[in-house]
């Protein structure tokens, strides 16, 4: 092979190169992008060790659509309006670039309060029921916690966890179960976690979560593709397929 062949072989190699990063950095910013889980502030829900796709494209694109949010303009563009119920990715407003994931409980005009446990959107509290399986769901967190299925005002179900019971009374200082009324003001959101008594979120002074700008939102968690409980280390291939929750890939995110 003749040195001519030999460097438009290497040239070859490094266009492709070329063009799939520039096709995943693409996709990663208008599409899709995956997403770790690494506290359980969202049991039962998403679980620490899963892999999801948020898509990008679901509230419109803001500079932090864009990798390192290095695009140069401000508010969102193609904007669609976040929903109560949604489970989002968002960048911390206390740094704008600690990736965060939380539950969706107030859109601007809302009126978020909690009472004894319990959400209240608008003076009217979101009903409340024991899980099917009975309402206990130790995977994942602490034994003994209950799980309720959470209704929401447009029908919209999903799963929460809660260690202090239901209508229990305020604690002295800042009690997360019992809050203040928050008025979500304009072009914000209201952010609550799944597992609610173990959340950093928009109800707790000092998380520096407050009022989540809508401009900060990343996109809306879709579904789980990978998942794994953490009883394997990178060097234990053996133990992989133990440690994989089969049962949760390609999970719907609710």
């Amino acid at each position: 092979m003749s040195r001519r062949e030999q460097s438009g072989g290497w040239l070859e190699t490094i266009k492709t190169v070329v063009y799939a990063v520039l096709i995943a950095i693409v996709a990663r910013t208008f599409a899709f992008e995956p997403f770790n889980i690494p506290s359980g502030s969202m049991i039962p829900t998403l679980l620490v060790g899963d892999y999801l796709f948020v898509s990008k494209y679901s509230y419109g694109y803001s500079r932090h659509s864009f990798p390192l949010s290095m695009a140069p303009f401000s508010g969102r563009i193609f904007e669609h309006p976040p929903k109560v119920g949604d489970v989002a990715v968002f960048k911390w407003p206390g740094d704008n670039r600690t990736d965060y994931i939380k539950r969706i409980v107030g859109v601007a005009g809302d009126r978020v309060q909690v009472k004894g446990g319990v959400l209240y959107l608008n003076d009217k509290p979101v009903e409340l029921k024991p899980a099917p399986n009975g309402g206990t769901q130790p995977a994942g967190g602490t034994s003994g916690a209950l799980v309720y299925v959470e209704v929401l005002p447009d029908g919209r179900m999903h799963l929460i966890r809660k260690k202090v019971p239901i209508g229990a009374p305020k604690e002295q200082g800042d009690d997360p179960n019992n809050t203040r009324e928050f008025v979500v003001p304009k072009d914000h959101v209201f952010v609550m976690g799944d597992n609610r008594d173990e959340s950093a979120d928009s109800r707790v002074a000092g998380s520096q979560v407050g009022f989540v700008p809508v401009e900060n939102l990343v996109g809306r968690a879709e579904f789980i593709f990978f998942s794994h409980d953490g009883s394997a280390a990178l060097w234990e291939v053996w133990k992989w397929p133990g440690a994989i929750r089969y049962g949760r890939i390609f999970d719907a995110i609710r």
